[in-house]
């Protein structure tokens, strides 16, 4: 189990997009079932691609803003950025395996 980054209003542009990784992030909330059900699955995850790629979780309830400049409105979605870009978008809870191959496309 990997250690995945509390991204924030305040620390994601510098640990999201300023990274110079590709960045998975798993927009959630506490009271959001399938969010739950990711969880487990984002920190294998953040095992998985540890000093390859940047692993990250936004509570949607706790940083608003972010949440809004994204436009994310159903939950979970995960963006996956690149050079402080969105290149992939997935909505809803996935298998660790799907959420791989999207990542593994980016780091090719």
């Amino acid at each position: 189990m990997g250690k995945y980054l509390t991204a924030t209003d305040q620390n994601f542009k510098a640990e999201v997009l300023d990274s110079g990784k590709v960045a998975l992030v798993d927009f959630w909330a506490a009271w959001c079932g399938p969010c739950q059900m990711l969880g487990p699955v984002i920190e294998d995850l953040a095992g998985d691609y540890e000093g390859k790629a940047v692993i990250a979780k936004v509570n949607v309830d706790e940083n608003p803003n972010i949440a809004a400049e994204y436009g994310i409105r159903s939950i979970p979605t995960m963006l996956i950025f690149k050079n402080g870009e969105i290149v992939d978008q997935m909505v809803g809870a996935m298998p660790k395996n799907m959420i791989a191959e999207k990542i593994d496309a980016q780091l090719a």
